[in-house]
Protein backbone atom coordinates (compact mmCIF):
# COMPACT_ATOMS: atom_id res chain seq x y z
CA UNK A 1 0.00 0.00 0.00
CA UNK A 2 0.90 3.34 -1.00
CA UNK A 3 0.03 6.13 1.39
CA UNK A 4 0.81 10.20 0.93
CA UNK A 5 1.04 12.20 3.90
CA UNK A 6 0.18 15.89 4.47
CA UNK A 7 3.17 16.72 2.94
CA UNK A 8 2.93 14.54 -0.21
CA UNK A 9 -0.44 15.63 -0.32
CA UNK A 10 0.40 19.36 -0.93
CA UNK A 11 2.94 18.04 -3.34
CA UNK A 12 0.46 16.40 -5.09
CA UNK A 13 -2.37 19.31 -5.32
CA UNK A 14 0.45 21.53 -6.40
CA UNK A 15 1.53 19.41 -9.44
CA UNK A 16 4.70 17.67 -8.39
CA UNK A 17 6.35 15.63 -11.17
CA UNK A 18 6.74 12.24 -10.06
CA UNK A 19 3.75 12.15 -7.43
CA UNK A 20 1.74 12.86 -10.70
CA UNK A 21 3.64 10.35 -13.15
CA UNK A 22 2.95 7.91 -9.86
CA UNK A 23 -0.56 8.90 -9.95
CA UNK A 24 -1.18 8.54 -13.38
CA UNK A 25 0.54 4.72 -13.44
CA UNK A 26 -1.63 3.95 -10.39
CA UNK A 27 -4.81 4.36 -12.51
CA UNK A 28 -3.79 2.63 -15.33
CA UNK A 29 -2.73 -0.55 -12.72
CA UNK A 30 -6.02 -2.49 -11.91
CA UNK A 31 -6.45 -2.49 -8.11
CA UNK A 32 -3.48 -0.32 -7.19
CA UNK A 33 -4.48 3.20 -5.33
CA UNK A 34 -2.94 5.96 -3.58
CA UNK A 35 -3.88 5.93 -0.02
CA UNK A 36 -4.24 9.48 1.47
CA UNK A 37 -4.96 9.41 5.14
CA UNK A 38 -8.53 11.44 5.99
CA UNK A 39 -6.54 13.64 8.67
CA UNK A 40 -4.25 14.27 5.86
CA UNK A 41 -6.31 15.35 3.70
CA UNK A 42 -8.05 17.41 6.32
CA UNK A 43 -5.14 18.81 7.09
CA UNK A 44 -4.16 20.09 3.73
CA UNK A 45 -7.13 21.66 2.55
CA UNK A 46 -7.42 23.45 6.18
CA UNK A 47 -4.39 25.25 4.79
CA UNK A 48 -5.22 25.41 1.01
CA UNK A 49 -8.64 25.99 -0.27
CA UNK A 50 -9.61 23.80 -2.92
CA UNK A 51 -6.93 21.23 -2.55
CA UNK A 52 -9.03 18.11 -2.08
CA UNK A 53 -10.58 18.84 -5.30
CA UNK A 54 -7.15 18.66 -7.38
CA UNK A 55 -6.13 15.49 -5.28
CA UNK A 56 -9.00 13.76 -5.15
CA UNK A 57 -9.71 14.31 -9.08
CA UNK A 58 -6.88 11.85 -9.60
CA UNK A 59 -8.62 8.58 -10.00
CA UNK A 60 -5.82 6.39 -8.41
CA UNK A 61 -6.78 8.13 -5.02
CA UNK A 62 -8.56 7.13 -2.49
CA UNK A 63 -9.39 8.42 1.45
CA UNK A 64 -8.31 6.30 4.30
CA UNK A 65 -11.36 6.85 6.43
CA UNK A 66 -11.10 7.20 10.27
CA UNK A 67 -13.15 4.46 11.88
CA UNK A 68 -14.26 3.62 15.63
CA UNK A 69 -10.41 1.69 15.71
CA UNK A 70 -8.68 4.23 13.56
CA UNK A 71 -10.00 6.93 16.05
CA UNK A 72 -8.68 5.69 19.08
CA UNK A 73 -5.43 4.31 17.79
CA UNK A 74 -4.58 7.60 16.46
CA UNK A 75 -5.78 9.44 19.34
CA UNK A 76 -3.37 7.07 21.25
CA UNK A 77 -0.40 8.11 18.97
CA UNK A 78 -0.95 11.35 19.52
CA UNK A 79 -1.08 11.89 22.90
CA UNK A 80 1.29 9.76 23.40
CA UNK A 81 3.64 12.45 21.43
CA UNK A 82 3.94 11.03 17.52
CA UNK A 83 3.03 14.25 16.36
CA UNK A 84 0.19 15.79 15.08
CA UNK A 85 -3.19 14.37 14.30
CA UNK A 86 -2.47 14.06 10.91
CA UNK A 87 0.68 12.75 11.02
CA UNK A 88 -0.48 10.01 13.42
CA UNK A 89 -3.28 9.11 11.06
CA UNK A 90 -0.83 8.67 8.15
CA UNK A 91 1.49 6.16 10.86
CA UNK A 92 -1.34 4.60 11.85
CA UNK A 93 -1.86 4.20 7.63
CA UNK A 94 1.36 2.56 7.55
CA UNK A 95 0.85 0.01 10.12
CA UNK A 96 0.26 -3.71 9.72
CA UNK A 97 -3.13 -4.39 8.70
CA UNK A 98 -5.23 -7.56 8.19
CA UNK A 99 -6.63 -6.48 4.84
CA UNK A 100 -3.63 -6.06 3.86
CA UNK A 101 -0.70 -8.21 3.78
CA UNK A 102 2.03 -6.20 1.68
CA UNK A 103 4.10 -4.00 3.09
CA UNK A 104 3.13 -0.25 2.98
CA UNK A 105 5.38 2.67 1.79
CA UNK A 106 4.69 6.30 3.60
CA UNK A 107 5.60 8.58 0.60
CA UNK A 108 6.23 11.67 2.33
CA UNK A 109 8.49 15.39 2.30
CA UNK A 110 9.55 14.95 5.76
CA UNK A 111 11.11 11.36 6.80
CA UNK A 112 12.19 12.66 10.23
CA UNK A 113 8.59 12.97 11.72
CA UNK A 114 8.54 9.32 11.40
CA UNK A 115 9.51 6.54 14.04
CA UNK A 116 12.23 4.50 12.66
CA UNK A 117 10.92 1.34 11.42
CA UNK A 118 8.20 2.48 8.92
CA UNK A 119 9.47 2.53 5.70
CA UNK A 120 9.21 5.86 4.40
CA UNK A 121 10.18 7.56 1.19
CA UNK A 122 11.31 11.55 0.28
CA UNK A 123 8.65 12.59 -2.31
CA UNK A 124 11.74 14.15 -4.51
CA UNK A 125 14.26 11.43 -3.73
CA UNK A 126 15.69 10.42 -7.19
CA UNK A 127 14.55 6.93 -7.02
CA UNK A 128 11.18 7.35 -6.04
CA UNK A 129 10.12 5.72 -9.22
CA UNK A 130 12.89 3.29 -9.38
CA UNK A 131 15.32 5.74 -11.73
CA UNK A 132 18.66 7.17 -10.01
Amino acid sequence: MIILDTSAVRALADGHKTLGLLAGNMARTPGERLNVPALCLMQAESEDADLSQRVLAFSSVVVDNLDTFAAVSVGTMFRDGYGGADTCHALYCALPRPEFTGMSILLTGNESAYPPGVVTVDIDSPGMLGFY
